[in-house]
């Protein structure tokens, strides 16, 4: 085989000044910087900045265990610590500027750590990839938000044990295909939502228990060959485990399906509440009054009140089920193991988590301050013969007759 020229000095001073354009982090083989459109397409900080507190925590968590294995120093790692907890504060308190070209967080913290430690910070990287880093920080911060939603639905679901406390001996009529069926209590019916707000922080915490495992180590794909230690890691940043494939600790995101998953069953719930709400606040119901809090007026009509955080909720809901199909999506043709589709993973799982947390919070506001009209709720609930089913079991208990018959 023939061997290649020999490069130039000229030619390779030439290189290396060009590629001083291109990303420094990883373009030490490019000669030419990415177009501008290509910078567009590629850069995420303008979404993933929001996981700047769990990077900094992994990357702490890393720089430790570095030392501890004897990979770095422990002076080494002492300025590492502290410097990132320096960037943390700066951008916790909106002073770190975004920008395109160090296209994630990740960047942006180990730039910004090598303008205040320097050359060190290159070695905070050592044994690690962008790829098992982010799979980390994603982790971290769903968990995170899991554990948010859990206490915001005990919340929700304490404000409606308290509602239903006091209406247990208050009788509304029960529907089925919206048509009066039984009366039942009041309390009762506000406890079926209890059950399914239960049974949403069942999944959350189920979800948090299968995806606790630290995919930290994992590197690029194929693991690392320095002497790290996964266990400390993954103990200092409160996972049970380390991941026990290192192709699948870069490339799954089941994890963040499974807060969709939770998130649209839960807004499913939140929904069905939402929708009997706005029945129930109209004029021809009148079981309830909304509050000014939650309510808003017309432009053109001054007598209406409309319940519009309730249609709200009911309009959201759509919307985070979109971000479970979009991910679902995404994900469904990816080969192993890290695929830059992925960094779409992000945007729809930030949006979801808000506006279900959003709906929540509406939710538990206007359960807690909504007026109960007990009058009206007993008036109707004895419309349509709707103690019918029970003179047909009266019919059988005290005469004896088939149910069949007594119902006819």
């Amino acid at each position: 085989m023939a061997k290649a020229a020999p490069v130039s000095t000229k030619s390779r001073v030439a290189a290396q000044a060009k590629s001083k354009t291109s990303n420094a982090m990883w373009g030490g083989r490019f000669s030419e910087a990415p177009s501008a459109l290509m910078q567009r397409i590629n850069a995420s900080i303008f979404f993933d900045h929001k996981l700047y507190a769990q990077d900094i925590r992994g990357s702490i968590a890393h720089a430790q265990m570095l030392a501890e294995q004897k990979i770095i120093s422990a002076a080494e790692a002492k300025q590492m610590v502290a410097g990132l907890k320096q960037i943390e504060k700066e951008i916790a308190a909106g002073k770190m500027v975004w920008r395109e070209e160090l296209e994630d967080i990740h960047m942006h913290v180990e730039s910004r750590l090598k303008e205040i430690i320097g050359p060190v910070a290159g070695k905070l990287h050592t044994a690690r990839s962008r790829n098992d880093q982010v799979a980390t920080d994603f982790k971290l911060f769903v968990r995170d938000k899991m554990d948010e939603m859990d206490a915001a639905l005990q919340t929700l679901q304490a404000t409606l044990l308290a509602r239903a406390s006091q209406h247990a001996n208050d009788l509304l009529p029960g529907f089925t295909h919206l048509q009066i069926a039984q009366p039942v209590s009041f309390g009762h019916h506000l406890l079926a939502y209890v059950e399914m707000f239960g049974r949403d922080r069942s999944r959350l915490q189920d979800a948090r228990k299968r995806m606790n495992e630290s995919p930290l180590g994992s590197a690029a794909l194929a693991g690392t060959p320095y002497p790290i230690n996964r266990h400390h890691t993954a103990k200092s940043l409160g996972f049970s485990a380390p991941t026990a494939n290192s192709l699948d600790g870069v490339s799954d995101r089941d994890f963040t399906l499974d807060f969709l998953s939770a998130a649209s069953i839960s807004m499913m719930h939140l929904s069905r509440l939402a929708e009997e709400l706005i029945h129930w606040s109209t004029p021809f119901f009148g079981f309830v009054t909304l509050s000014d809090a939650f309510t808003s007026g017309s432009s053109i009509m001054p007598q209406k009140k409309n319940p519009d955080a309730a249609e709200l909720v009911r309009g959201k809901t759509g919307r985070v089920y979109g971000s479970l199909m979009a991910l679902l999506t995404t994900l469904k043709a990816l080969p192993l193991a890290y695929n830059k589709d992925m960094q779409e993973d992000k945007e729809p799982l930030f949006d979801a988590a808000e506006q279900w947390s959003i709906c929540v919070a509406a939710m538990n506001g206007m359960m807690a301050d909504m007026k109960v009209h007990t009058k009206r709720m007993d008036e109707v609930a004895g419309w349509g013969y709707a103690t019918a089913t029970d003179l047909a079991d009266w019919l059988v208990r005290e005469l004896g007759l088939p149910f069949r018959e007594a119902h006819h």
